[in-house]
């Protein structure tokens, strides 16, 4: 009897050392980068462009060191167009695992054709979706419809004009010349995914450049059209978003809205994350300037 209750209690606490180590140990990882901004150029103000290519080294070397399945990048990666690009691309190739990309509003400097911009990064489209376990990674646009990315007489800056014109009237703070939105087949579009994910019982979570939540004068030209689609379904666990360079986040209907702080701020401080998803729980790992966050759900 002594033998085998023995051998029983030795069995139960290894299911239960098992368990525990199954229950924190992350499903998924995800390496998070926003506005590294880089320009070959003197600083002005917080903003100190070339220190981004340092910053990007020691970036990249933490997320292969913490073996992160996949980078999502949100956008601005340059500060003044194309021609910085590739020291950028450069450093982002040392991760070993997948990177996606996003464009934001100052890689579109001096980028007469957007779909070279794609090509330079091997996009397989301005806006996309990314599956993986058992989550779907949606990433928006939020570029489409704006002064910088479109072409004079375009369907597109035709409906940025009547969006702005809006919003002007309004006294909506966001109708701004950096300011940029989505149009309604990528808003269909968007819907779409996430119908079809909460289908197969999925979990969703968006990226963009242009931030939706809360407003103040950064958030996406029609951020209110988007949010009101995301509050429809009950998979979206996040949206994460960069641009707002000092920082954001709230609770919109249930759905927790990050805006990452931007790598570009400051001499020395570095700002990248650590993303891990597990059933039911989200764990932000902030490094340098970017806030650590946990969310069950």
């Amino acid at each position: 009897m002594g033998l085998r209750f023995l051998w029983i209690v030795l069995l139960s606490t290894f299911l239960q050392i098992t368990n525990h180590a199954q229950e924190r140990a992350p499903k998924l990882r995800i390496g998070l980068i926003a506005d590294p901004q880089y320009a070959d150029k003197d600083s002005k103000g917080s903003r100190f462009y070339r220190n981004s290519l340092l910053k990007l080294d020691t970036a990249t070397q933490v997320i292969n060191e913490e073996r992160a399945d996949l980078t999502v990048v949100l956008g601005d990666l340059v500060d003044a167009g194309i021609k910085d690009l590739i020291p950028v691309k450069q450093r982002l190739a040392l991760l070993k695992s997948p990177v996606y990309n996003i464009m934001g509003n100052h890689d579109f400097v001096d980028v007469k054709d957007g779909n070279q911009l794609y090509r330079e990064l091997a996009m397989s489209a301005p806006y996309y979706t990314v599956q993986k376990d058992n989550w779907i990674f949606i990433l928006l646009n939020t570029n489409e419809l704006s002064e910088y990315a479109t072409k004079v007489g375009s369907p597109e800056h035709t409906e940025w004009q009547k969006m702005n014109e809006g919003l002007k009237m309004a006294k909506r703070e966001n109708a701004q010349p950096w300011s940029g939105g989505i149009g309604n087949r990528q808003l269909q579009w968007m819907e779409k995914q996430i119908r079809n994910a909460q289908e197969k019982s999925k979990d969703v979570i968006i990226f963009t450049h242009h931030p939706l939540y809360p407003e103040n004068g950064l958030e996406a030209l029609n951020n209110r059209e988007i949010l009101s689609i995301i509050e429809k379904y009950g998979n979206v666990r996040a949206v994460i978003s960069g641009h707002h360079h000092e920082g954001n986040f709230g609770i919109y209907k249930g759905v927790p809205i990050i805006t990452l702080e931007g790598m570009i701020e400051t001499a020395d401080k570095n700002s990248y994350g650590i993303l891990d998803l597990s059933p039911g729980k989200m764990e932000l790992k902030g490094y340098g300037r970017m806030t650590s966050r946990t969310f069950n759900f």
